[in-house]
C-alpha cells in the first residue's frame, strides 16, 4: 500500500455542491418531469394541511351547534382529503419513477460505455466482480437517492414551511416553543451523519469484496481451480470473511440508525409535551378553543415528521451521494486507449506493418493512462495523478508495517526498443522464451496497450491516428486462451461479421475444420456452447476461434499458435485451418511448430522484452545464437 494515498483518502470532503451539480447534469433531460413532481408535491402537501382545519371547525364550530349538514360535509371532506391526496400521490409516483430510472439508464449506459473503452491495462489490474459491483449496487444506491432521498426532501422542505406559516397563522407563541427543540435535533444528525457515511463507504467496499470472491471462485474456470486443488475449505473461509465483515458493518449501521432515531423521538415528544403543556394553561384561560388547540397538535405531528427527516437529511444525502462517487470514480478514470477528435478511417489495409523503437512497461502509466478500479475506488486517486507523480519521481513504495519507505519503483520493461518490419502479405514468426514478450507484441497491433514509447505503423500510418472500429476491421486476432460467450455456436460465429451469410459461415467453419463437428451435433450450429464455450473440448473451442476469424475476413492476422495441451488429430486439424487463415494475408504468428517457422518469411527472436535476432530460418541457423539453441533444444525435438 503506498501511504500518501491512504492520507489522500482520509481527507476526501464530505459532500460537495460540485458533486450534486454533477447530478443535476444527468437530470437535466427530465426537468419538465421534474417540474410536475414538484407541482404534485405542492397539491398533496396544501390537501394534507387541510385535515386540521377540518377537524378544528367540527370541534369548534359544527358539534357545538348541531349543524348536522355541516358535519356531514366536514366528514366527507375528511373522507375526500386523503382520496385526493392519493390520487395525486399515484401521479407523483408515476413522475418519480420516470425521473429516477431515466437517469439510472443513462448512468449505468454511460458507465458501461465507459467501461468498454478502458484499455485491456484496466481489466487486468481489475477483479470483475468490482466492477459488476459498481454496474449493480452503486447504481441502485444513485437510484436511491434519485428516486428517495432527493424526493423526500424536497417534499419535507415544503411541507416545514406550509406548515409553519399556518402554524404561525394560528399562534405565533406555540409556535415558537414548538420548533425551540429544533437545535436538539441537529447535535444527533451531524454526529450520526458522519458515521453513517463512513460505514455506507465501507459496506460498499466490502460488498465488492464479497461480490469479486464469488465472482472468481463461481465461474467455470474458478470453480475448477478450487475443486482441483481441493481448496474448497479455504475459499470458504475467505468468502465467509468477507461475508462477516459485510454483516458487521450492516449490524453497526442499524444500531446507529436506531440510536439517531430514539434520541429524535425523545425530542419530538419533548417539543410535544410542551406544546400540549402550555397550549392547555391557554386554553383554560379561554385564548384557546378546544378545536384550536386541537387542530395546532395535529399540525405539530405534522411538522415532527417532515422536520427530523430533515434533520437526516444530511445523514441520507450523504449516504445517496457516496453512490454518485463512486461511479463518478469510474467515469472519471482516464480512457487510455482513446481515439483522436478526427480519427482516420483505415480502409482495406494492404497488411504493411512496422514497430519504431516500442518500449512498453505494464506498470508504468504515463499522461491520461488508466489505472485499475480497485487502487481508484480505495485510495480515491485517478491515473493521470499517478502518472504526475511517476514523472517527477515522487511515487515510493512502503513497507506493510507503512512506516519505512522503500526505493522508488525502478522501470520494468516488457518490451525495450523492439524495431522490426513485416511486408504486406509475409508471414512473421515470434519465438522465444515464455515471458519473451512475445504476448505483448501480439497487443500491440490491435491497440490492446499502447507503447510507452515508440510508435506502431500500418500502412505507413500511425494506428493511435486511426480509427478504433477500422483498426479492428483490418485485424483478426486468435489468442491462447479462446473466449466463448454463452450462446450458440452460430451466435458466437457472427459476433465476428453480424451482416455475413449463412453460407459465409459455413465456409468459414469448412475451411476451420469444423463443420463436420458441428453438423453432427443434435442442435448443429444452434447449440449452447456453455460458459466461456466449456461444453467443447478444446480444441473444437479454438476451431470455432479460427472460423470466427476466417468470417470475419480481415486483412491481418495475429495468432498464438498453442497446440500444445491439445491431442494429435487436434492438433493437425488446427494447423491446416492456420494455413488456410494465413493464406494472402500478413499474419503474426507466435509460434510453436518448426512448421510454422519453417514456412515464415521473417522470425522475430525475443529474449527478455529485446528482439536479439530477426531473419530467416538459414540466416539465423548460421548465426548460432538464441534462435539456434532453440532449434535444437526446442523446435526440434517438437516435431
Amino acid at each position: 500500500m503506498r501511504a500518501y494515498l491512504r492520507d489522500d483518502y482520509d481527507k476526501r470532503p464530505d459532500f460537495s455542491w460540485v458533486l450534486l451539480r454533477r447530478v443535476w447534469e444527468f437530470a437535466k433531460p427530465y426537468r419538465w418531469r421534474v417540474v410536475g413532481l414538484l407541482v404534485t408535491i405542492l397539491l398533496i402537501t396544501a390537501i394534507s394541511l387541510v385535515s386540521p382545519l377540518l377537524f378544528r371547525a367540527m370541534i369548534d364550530v359544527a358539534i357545538p351547534e348541531g349543524d348536522s349538514q355541516m358535519i356531514t360535509l366536514l366528514a366527507l371532506g375528511m373522507m375526500a382529503v386523503p382520496l385526493i391526496s392519493g390520487v395525486i400521490g399515484v401521479a407523483q409516483r408515476w413522475l418519480n419513477s420516470q425521473i429516477g430510472e431515466g437517469v439510472i439508464f443513462d448512468l449505468r449506459r454511460e458507465l458501461y460505455t465507459h467501461m468498454q473503452h478502458m484499455s485491456l491495462r484496466f481489466f487486468t489490474q481489475t477483479r470483475t466482480g468490482e466492477i459488476m459491483s459498481r454496474l449493480n449496487n452503486d447504481v441502485i444506491g444513485a437510484q436511491r437517492a434519485i428516486s428517495d432521498t432527493a424526493v423526500t426532501i424536497i417534499s419535507n422542505v415544503i411541507k416545514v414551511v406550509a406548515t409553519l406559516a399556518i402554524m404561525f397563522a394560528i399562534d405565533w407563541r406555540l409556535t415558537l416553543l414548538g420548533v425551540a427543540v429544533l437545535p436538539l435535533f441537529m447535535l444527533p444528525a451531524r454526529r450520526a451523519g458522519r458515521r453513517l457515511r463512513d460505514l455506507r463507504r465501507k459496506s460498499m467496499v466490502l460488498n465488492a469484496e464479497m461480490n469479486a470472491t464469488m465472482n472468481e471462485t463461481l465461474n467455470v474456470s474458478g470453480a475448477l481451480l478450487v475443486k482441483l486443488f481441493g481448496r474448497e475449505g479455504y475459499e470458504l473461509d475467505r468468502f465467509s470473511r468477507d461475508a462477516k465483515g459485510v454483516r458487521d458493518i450492516g449490524i453497526q449501521q442499524a444500531v446507529v440508525m436506531r440510536w439517531f432515531f430514539m434520541l429524535l423521538g425523545v425530542v419530538s415528544a419533548i417539543g410535544t409535551a410542551v406544546v400540549y403543556l402550555v397550549g392547555g394553561h391557554l386554553v383554560l384561560a379561554g385564548t384557546f378553543t378546544i378545536g384550536t388547540i386541537v387542530a395546532f397538535a395535529a399540525y405539530l405531528g405534522q411538522l415532527y415528521g417532515p422536520l427530523a427527516s430533515l434533520t437526516t437529511a444530511p445523514v441520507e444525502l450523504a449516504q445517496s451521494m457516496v453512490s454518485f462517487e463512486r461511479v463518478f470514480e469510474v467515469l472519471d478514470t482516464p480512457i487510455e486507449i482513446n481515439e483522436r477528435s478526427r480519427p482516420r478511417t483505415l480502409e482495406a489495409a494492404n497488411g504493411r506493418i512496422e514497430f519504431e523503437h516500442i518500449c512498453f512497461d505494464y506498470e508504468y502509466l504515463s499522461e491520461g493512462q488508466s489505472a485499475g478500479l480497485e487502487e481508484v475506488a480505495r485510495y480515491g486517486w485517478h491515473a493521470s495523478d499517478r502518472a504526475a507523480l511517476l514523472k517527477r519521481g515522487k511515487e515510493t513504495d512502503v513497507q506493510e508495517n507503512g512506516d519505512e519507505p522503500l526505493k522508488p519503483r525502478q522501470q520494468r520493461w516488457a518490451l525495450e526498443d523492439v524495431s522490426f518490419t513485416i511486408e504486406p502479405g509475409q508471414l512473421a514468426a515470434l519465438v522465444g522464451p515464455s515471458g519473451a514478450g512475445k504476448t505483448t507484441i501480439t497487443y500491440m497491433i490491435p491497440r490492446l496497450y499502447d507503447p510507452t514509447d515508440g510508435r506502431v505503423l500500418i500502412d505507413n500510418a500511425d494506428i493511435r491516428e486511426a480509427s478504433l472500429q477500422s483498426l479492428a476491421d483490418n485485424i483478426g486476432m486468435v489468442t491462447q486462451e479462446t473466449y466463448l460467450f454463452y450462446d450458440t455456436i452460430r451466435a458466437n460465429l457472427f459476433y465476428a461479421n453480424p451482416t455475413a451469410t449463412e453460407q459465409q459461415m459455413i465456409d468459414a467453419a469448412k475451411a476451420a475444420n469444423i463443420h463436420d463437428f458441428i453438423a453432427q451435433l443434435p442442435d448443429g450450429y444452434d447449440t449452447v456452447v456453455g460458459e466461456r464455450g466449456y461444453r467443447l473440448s478444446g480444441g473444437e473451442r479454438q476451431r470455432i476461434a479460427i472460423a470466427r476469424v476466417l468470417l470475419k475476413d480481415a486483412r491481418i492476422l495475429v495468432l498464438d499458435e498453442a497446440t500444445s495441451s491439445l491431442d494429435s488429430l487436434s492438433e493437425a486439424l488446427i494447423q491446416e485451418a492456420l494455413q488456410r487463415v494465413m493464406e494472402g494475408r500478413t499474419s503474426l504468428v507466435i509460434a510453436h511448430r518448426l512448421s510454422t517457422i519453417l514456412a515464415a518469411d521473417l522470425i522475430l527472436v525475443m529474449e527478455k522484452g529485446r528482439l536479439v535476432e530477426q531473419g530467416t530460418h538459414a540466416d539465423l541457423l548460421a548465426q548460432g545464437g538464441l534462435y539456434a539453441s532453440l532449434y535444437e533444444t526446442q523446435f526440434q525435438q517438437a516435431n
